[in-house]
């Protein structure tokens, strides 16, 4: 019966697999086993952010070093942006096998899609695609329960002056030629993919014109990045499975808004984690995974933010940073995964946490 294991690996540079290369040697990773890894990157996260390309680079040359060509297949899922005290960080995701372990357990499912043309991004030809790889995502977890799903993270692609020129050339339109905005449609296209496959919005609701308009269509359990360093997908669904055993368990809840941290130790505490922990050791096992989004409002229960009309830092930079703060206050640690740009994923402001602990 195949068993989850994740390891969160600190990383000095976005070319730093130190970590997860002595982790190898040392027999705690298997590298045949390794289905998936995030990063958390320093760069800014916007179009520009090289950070991502460089740690993909380096998480490539790593895994071909030991799987060759298989490599190709492990999900690399790179998040630029640790502003604040976010720390820069790797997390592992292995499938082993190993029936000793209770059971519903975290289980792991991963799927790739083709390259998505220039004119697709942004648009329901995106939303069908990601929603067709969330289900082949499921399949491989041995989830057959949407309910059963708690975290579906999706890298995906954005558009450049280059890729915008090529669709034209060939007569076709793109949803925008604003590259930064394309970010944002990316995200937004890609969530409604996983709400989609979900069951949390119906089809008939989806076209064209509600990406990135109507924002009361959201997932409660989607988590996109999009980068210049790819024009496919890269899809990692994680749930619980009767299918899986191990000691690991996963559970999530949709925070409303910066500062809601309620629905995030409501979470803990059905995972048996009793606030405030009793010792760090205990505290570090928690894994984080999360979005953030400057609100639209431009307020926060009734406060003015000034996210959104500061011109020198993007607002999606200042969200990352206050909302890894707020939930390094609830799990006493900085090695936290906090995604910004939280289109259709958790409602306007708010968005989406997972925690992962050992039981």
């Amino acid at each position: 019966m195949p068993t989850a294991k994740v390891h969160r690996i600190s990383a000095a540079a976005p070319d730093d697999v130190s970590g997860i290369e002595a982790a190898i040697a040392r027999g705690d990773i298997q590298p045949a086993c390794i289905l998936a890894i995030f990063g958390k990157t320093e760069g800014n996260g916007c179009v520009n952010d090289f950070s991502r390309g460089f740690a993909v680079q380096s998480l490539s040359l790593l895994l071909r070093g030991h799987l060759g060509a298989a490599a190709d297949e492990v999900c690399l899922v790179m998040s630029g942006g640790t502003e604040g005290g976010m720390a820069p960080h790797w997390l592992v995701f292995e499938r082993s096998e190993d029936e000793s372990g209770p059971t519903p357990a975290l289980a792991i499912g991963r799927a790739h899609t083709a390259g998505l043309r220039p004119e697709d991004l942004g648009r329901m030809g995106q939303v069908e695609q990601v929603a067709d790889a969330v289900r082949r995502a499921m399949v491989a977890a041995g989830i057959s329960d949407p309910q059963e799903v708690h975290f579906v993270q999706v890298k995906c692609p954005l558009l450049t002056a280059a890729r915008v020129a090529e669709a034209q050339a060939r007569g076709a339109t793109v949803a925008t030629s604003d590259t930064l905005k394309s970010m944002g449609l990316s995200r937004g296209a890609s969530a409604l993919g996983i709400a989609l496959a979900l069951g949390e919005v119906p089809p008939g609701a989806l076209s064209d014109g509600v990406i990135c308009a109507d924002l009361n269509l959201w997932s409660g359990r989607a988590s996109c990045s999009s980068g210049i360093e790819l024009m496919g997908h890269e899809v990692v669904v994680l749930g619980m499975s009767h299918a899986w055993s191990g000691p690991l368990a996963i559970a999530h809840g949709v925070m409303a808004d910066a500062i809601d941290i309620a629905p995030v130790q409501a979470a803990l505490a059905r995972l048996g984690i009793q606030l405030p922990h009793r010792s760090r050791e205990a505290a570090e096992r928690i894994i984080v995974l999360g979005k953030a989004e400057a609100s639209r409002s431009g307020a926060i229960r009734g406060h003015r933010h000034t996210m959104l009309d500061d011109s020198d830092i993007s607002s999606t930079r200042h969200a990352r940073a206050f909302v890894a703060g707020a939930l390094a206050g609830v799990v006493g640690h900085t090695e936290i995964y906090v995604s910004g740009g939280a289109e259709h994923q958790g409602p306007d402001g708010g968005g989406p946490v997972a925690l992962i602990v050992p039981r």
